[in-house]
C-alpha cells in the first residue's frame, strides 16, 4: 500500500527524475506514436477489410494474415527493425512494429462489420437500382461502422499498451518511467509509470466506447428500442461481437 501511495505522490510531484521527460510531454509522445501507428494501419487494413466484406473474397487470407501478425512478438520485431534500419531510423522501426500490431484488429473490424449486415438489406438496395459503389457507401459503411470503431478501439488499446517498449530504444513515452525505474530499482517510478499507461488506456477506451455507441445508425437504434415488436424482429440486422482488446 505504501508503494502505491509513493507512486501516486511521485506522479503529482512534478519532478519525474533526472533525465526523464515531464509527464505531459511523455504522454504526448505516447499519444503521437499511438495515433500515427493506428492511422497508418487503418489506411492499409480498412480498405482491404471493406473489399473482403463487400466481395466475400479473400477472407481466408485475411484470417491467416491476422493470425500471423498476432503471433509476431512486438519487442523482438522492434529490436530486429532497429538493427536493420539503423539507429537513425528508430522512430520508423517503432511505427512499423506498432502498425503490424494494429492491423489484425482493424482488418477484422472492417470485414466483420460488413458480414454482420443482413443480406436482405443489400439485396433490397440492388433491387432499387443502386450501384455497387452506392451500396458500399450508403448501406455497408454506415451499418458496419460500429464494428469498425470497435476494431479501432481494440487496435488503439493494443498499441497504447505496447508503445511502452519504445522507451527501450530511447524514444520516450510513458514507458521511459518503467524502463528507467527498473534500471534504478525505483519501485514507485515503475508503478507510477504503469498507472499512467493504465489510466491513458482507460480514458481512450471510454472515448471509443462512446464513439462506438454514437455511430450506430438511428434506424438501428430505433429498432433496438422496441425489441418485442414484429417489425423490429424483421428489420434487426444480425449481431456480431466487437473485437475484444488484447494487450500487446
Amino acid at each position: 500500500m505504501n508503494l502505491f501511495a509513493d507512486a501516486i505522490a511521485w506522479i503529482f510531484s512534478g519532478e519525474p527524475g533526472r533525465g526523464l521527460a515531464s509527464i505531459p510531454i511523455a504522454t504526448l509522445q505516447h499519444l503521437i506514436y499511438t495515433a500515427v501507428s493506428v492511422v497508418v494501419a487503418g489506411l492499409i487494413a480498412i480498405p482491404l477489410g471493406w473489399y473482403i466484406g463487400h466481395t466475400g473474397k479473400g477472407r481466408e487470407f485475411a484470417v491467416a494474415v491476422s493470425g500471423a501478425a498476432r503471433a509476431i512478438p512486438s519487442f523482438g520485431l522492434l529490436i530486429l527493425l532497429t538493427l536493420i534500419l539503423g539507429v537513425l531510423h528508430k522512430p520508423e522501426a517503432a511505427v512499423i512494429t506498432f502498425v503490424v500490431l494494429a492491423i489484425p484488429s482493424l482488418l477484422a473490424g472492417a470485414y466483420t462489420g460488413f458480414e454482420a449486415i443482413d443480406r436482405r438489406v443489400i439485396d433490397a438496395g440492388r433491387a432499387m437500382g443502386m450501384t455497387e459503389w452506392q451500396i458500399l457507401w450508403r448501406i455497408e459503411v454506415p451499418l458496419g461502422l460500429p464494428l469498425l470503431v470497435g476494431g479501432i478501439r481494440a487496435a488503439t488499446l493494443q498499441v497504447v499498451a505496447t508503445v511502452t517498449i519504445a522507451a527501450y530504444i530511447g524514444l520516450g513515452g510513458l514507458g521511459q518511467y518503467i524502463i528507467t525505474g527498473l534500471a534504478l530499482q525505483r519501485l514507485e517510478v515503475i508503478i507510477g509509470g504503469a498507472i499512467l499507461v493504465a489510466v491513458l488506456a482507460l480514458l481512450l477506451d471510454g472515448l471509443f466506447a462512446a464513439l462506438q455507441h454514437a455511430v450506430v445508425p438511428r434506424g438501428v437504434k430505433a429498432v433496438a428500442v422496441k425489441p418485442g415488436s414484429t417489425s423490429s424482429r424483421r428489420a434487426r440486422p444480425r449481431a456480431a461481437a466487437s473485437p475484444s482488446p488484447v494487450s500487446g
